[in-house]
């Protein structure tokens, strides 16, 4: 059952990602609401198709690549819909739904039957510390997704170079302040997330840090967006400078979630694709 209602999130995410990209090719306002109730329909689905696997499977469903791309997909929905749901950034619609539905094509080639268990996941600490790091890589793929159209509106700027996008897109200084607020709340989330896990390392393992690639290159994410977060509080970082950095955070989240699962042998790696 949560197979088929993964599917049907699916193609939601799809309509949902071409709604935005019509939307922002035409120049047509009124298919950003048709997307953003495409996404939160497709959210809907989600947080059902994760239930269901939750009852059926008898823990989180967190546990291997598909169950993680999945959840990844989930928090991100999630996220952006309150953000958008706050500040109405419809136009960044494109480049997120984008993203969540590359993550949700990759876990449907992944085999998708839930598996049994591993021990050494049955804990309480699962949810909290998988929670809060999806959380926070989540807000951080916002901010990075502002970064980006940070960037661009900036070229136009300088170039004088204007397309029907420029239009579109919310001022320097809202996207900039779209990436200073998801750091202020990823970083904790990201903190937190660190601290769940080394707790629950030290009950699982007997040690609360043990310089397993995972942890390593977490720790050098989270020194990255403690440098970012530094600056911007007492340096002034701000702008062009801010929106790199956000970028370059947010691909050493991507290399800590799958690069290091998939390419790194440790005690978070995958054993295979399917798990």
């Amino acid at each position: 059952m949560n197979i088929l209602l993964y599917k049907v999130a699916l193609l939601l995410y799809l309509v949902a990602t071409l709604l935005a990209l019509v939307s922002a090719v035409r120049n047509r306002p009124e298919r950003s609401s048709w997307s953003m109730t495409a996404l939160l329909l497709a959210f809907t689905v989600h947080s059902l198709t994760l239930l269901v696997r939750y009852l059926e499977a008898g823990y989180t469903p967190v546990t291997n690549l598909h169950e993680s791309l999945s959840f990844f997909a989930w928090t991100l929905a999630g996220v952006f819909t309150l953000v958008n749901w706050r500040l109405r950034m419809d136009v960044l619609a494109v480049t997120t739904c984008t993203f969540i539905l590359v993550l949700m094509l990759f876990g449907s080639l992944i085999p998708m039957q839930t598996q049994p268990l591993n021990p050494a996941l049955d804990s309480f600490w699962l949810p909290i510390h998988v929670g809060l790091a999806f959380l926070g890589n989540a807000v951080f793929t916002v901010a990075f997704v502002a970064g980006v159209f940070y960037l661009v509106q900036e070229r136009m700027l300088k170039s004088k170079k204007f397309s029907a996008l420029y239009y579109r897109l919310p001022s320097l200084e809202t996207l900039d302040s779209l990436n200073y607020r998801c750091l202020t709340f990823g970083f904790p989330l990201m903190t937190m997330g660190i601290i769940s896990g080394a707790v629950w390392a030290e009950s699982a393992w007997g040690t609360y840090w043990s310089w397993d690639p995972k942890e390593a290159w977490a720790l050098i994410t989270w020194f990255l967006y403690a440098a970012l977060l530094h600056g911007r509080l007492t340096v002034g970082w701000r702008g062009r400078r801010a929106a790199i950095f956000a970028i370059i955070g947010f691909l050493f989240v991507l290399f800590t979630f799958l690069g290091v699962n998939l390419l790194l042998p440790g005690l978070h790696s995958y054993s295979s694709m399917a798990g």
